[in-house]
């Protein structure tokens, strides 16, 4: 208790800070940054280089300069994820990942497996990916998709507002669009960066030169 509370007063007050000012802003969103998580990643090293808080269980593997995280999207910040992104990944605004999430980008050369096929994986807004669900190569799934628990994503879904489950994963459910929510934060960021830099910010630190000619 008495760790927490220092943790509370320390991002209290380091959270004035200009450069520390998500401690403050992304409180109250799905994914609130606590000063213990920038502390043990961005001072302490572990998981060090995404923008994004990630849990210390999880693993974010390959480059993740190849991944465009969301506002309030952020791969691994729940525990036990795997994101392998040697391939390129997108992920839309307030989409939810759960725990032991795979996200792969990439598959071995079935003839050596010491090679790697770079390919993609794409997933829109509003989506929420289940706890144990597994996402493969090639696969793009469009706005407010919902991914069941232990669900395996082999084939695309672009038209999105639907429910996937199963191995290989199907559609079970058709969502109303009409009842879907778009909402907002008032303060919105990309993980550690403020949505008004993130432009500027992955002009000059991610890489999307994917093989399937998009941008």
């Amino acid at each position: 208790m008495r760790g927490s509370r220092l943790f509370n007063a320390a991002a209290v007050i380091f959270g004035r800070l200009p450069r520390l000012r998500f401690l403050l802003d992304t409180q109250g969103t799905q994914t609130p940054i606590t000063f213990g998580m920038w502390l043990r990643q961005e001072v302490l090293g572990v998981n060090r280089g995404p923008y994004w808080p990630v849990h210390p269980t999880s693993m974010v593997t390959g480059n993740w300069r190849n991944i465009k995280a969301g506002i309030e999207t952020s791969p691994g910040y729940m525990p036990g994820c795997y994101v392998q992104a040697i391939g390129t990944i997108e992920i839309g605004d307030y989409t939810q990942i759960g725990p032991s999430v795979g996200i792969i980008s990439a598959n071995h050369v079935c003839e050596d497996s010491r090679q790697h096929l770079p390919s993609f994986v794409r997933i829109g807004a509003y989506c929420w990916i289940g706890m144990g669900a597994v996402i493969l190569p090639d696969v793009e799934l469009g706005d407010f998709t919902i991914v069941g628990a232990g669900a395996i994503v082999t084939r695309s879904a672009p038209e999105g507002y639907c429910v996937l489950a199963g191995n290989p994963a199907t559609i079970v459910k058709r969502l109303d669009r009409s009842q879907c929510v778009r909402h907002r934060s008032k303060r919105e960021y990309h993980g550690y960066i403020a949505a008004v830099d993130f432009p500027s910010f992955a002009k000059s630190n991610l890489k999307f030169d994917r093989d399937d000619g998009s941008t």
